[in-house]
């Protein structure tokens, strides 16, 4: 088969008729006096307690940067960023659990090297301007290494994403190719609301720029200048023949700035995985296990408010404690897993029309917060109370109770 089926294949075999949830919160490990741990310690760190887990230890360029256990793996992100992903779950105590489970493991282990993990849209220390994000030295990977000379060139805050921002996400499944298009507009519909609603900053008035009146979203503003190539909205999403075609278009086509195989990261530029294979870099009849590796290498390159993999990842949020990520899951559930609130939010939204209009009300919330109008004369805080109304109908009275911390 070719790239472009194999693609759609890699896509369509996400389909399911269960309903789970994933969770991914990344987390700053930082000293009394904010600054980050060091690459070296936080790797031994990792492969101490993987050990000790019987976990599988996670290598990349020959470092230890994460393990895989039950229920759950760790990973680094760019400048250590502590990152644990919850495997998909259909009930909301299940997720709760295995973070509890993680934080009474990592905590005292932080804490005993004068360490401690906060959660926060933006690094402190960065947001307030005490220090520039090149102060903060990158993780060993050669990964890193080529993507932030790349987003010199290719945006203003390359250095502010990859040093110090920090997310929460979500992923939900999909029934078929109607489902996940169908679900994937309504939450890029909704996802001004949640951007807004999952803000955690540190300070107040606190802005990028000096003299901007742009005080909300700073995450979001860092990866919208980031690289238009790979940000923002899905491409092609209100296309009228949107589908699994175009997704692979989209993943095939994205500059991959550098290329992981077996193993092995090379740099790539702004080849996309459709100039390595026309080139012969890489070869289009690759064994199954080999193939999948590279589809997910390309969909990682892809960094949209909404990555497509086997499910739909959402990536619209600060990193937020756990009790407002679980309220955030909550949300997330009662929404996209209730066939009455997807109806409902598409009739209510049905005016939106276009990614312009979606980029129209960031615009208007990272000025205007919770205050801004957007999609008519409703506020922010007007549609969030919507969809917190929707979502506790949908909600069974157990899980309900989540909902009071968004």
């Amino acid at each position: 088969m070719s790239l472009h089926e194999d693609i759609v294949e890699y896509i369509r075999s996400g389909e399911t008729d269960g309903q789970a949830l994933g969770l991914e919160v990344e987390h700053f490990v930082v000293n009394d006096e904010g600054i980050q741990i060091g690459f070296d310690q936080v790797t031994d760190l990792i492969e101490q307690v993987a050990e000790n887990l019987g976990a599988k230890i996670i290598y990349m360029d020959g470092y230890p940067v994460g393990y895989v256990t039950g229920g759950y793996s760790v990973t680094l992100e760019p400048a250590c960023q502590f990152e644990i992903s919850i495997d998909p779950k259909s009930d909301i105590e299940s997720i709760k659990q295995i973070y509890k489970e993680f934080l009474l493991l990592w905590i005292p282990v932080f804490e005993n090297c004068g360490y401690h993990m906060i959660t926060k849209g933006n690094l402190p220390l960065v947001e307030s301007g005490a220090i520039d994000p090149d102060d903060i030295p990158l993780s060993h990977k050669k990964r890193y290494e080529y993507m932030d000379a790349y987003f010199r060139e290719s945006g203003k805050y390359g250095k502010y994403m990859m040093r110090a921002s920090s997310s929460v996400q979500i992923s939900v499944d999909y029934s078929s190719e109607d489902d996940l298009v169908r679900k994937l507009l309504i939450l890029q519909k909704i996802s001004p609301v949640l951007m807004i609603a999952l803000e955690n900053k540190s300070y107040e008035d606190s802005v990028i720029e000096k003299g901007s009146d742009k005080k909300h979203l700073l995450r979001i503003q860092e990866w919208n200048d980031l690289d238009p190539a790979r940000t923002g909205f899905y491409p092609h999403s209100f296309d009228a023949d949107f589908g699994y075609d175009k997704i692979a278009d989209v993943i095939s086509h994205t500059p991959l700035i550098l290329l992981t195989d077996d193993g092995n990261t090379s740099y790539v530029g702004s080849a996309s995985a459709s100039d390595l294979i026309r080139d012969g870099i890489v070869g289009e009849d690759n064994e199954s296990p080999r193939k999948e590796k590279l589809i997910e290498h390309y969909i990682s390159m892809g960094f949209f408010h909404f990555r497509i993999k086997k499910y739909i990842e959402i990536r619209v949020a600060d990193s937020v404690p756990l009790d407002r990520a679980l309220s955030y899951v909550a949300l997330i559930k009662g929404l996209i897993y209730s066939d009455e609130n997807l109806s409902a939010l598409e009739t209510e939204l049905s005016g939106i029309a276009s990614i312009e209009q979606i980029e129209d009300a960031v615009d208007s919330i990272i000025v205007s917060g919770l205050d801004a109008k957007i999609y008519g004369d409703r506020t922010v805080r007007e549609w969030y109370k919507y969809l917190l109304e929707l979502a506790n109908k949908a909600l069974s009275e157990e899980e309900r109770k989540y909902l009071l911390n968004v």
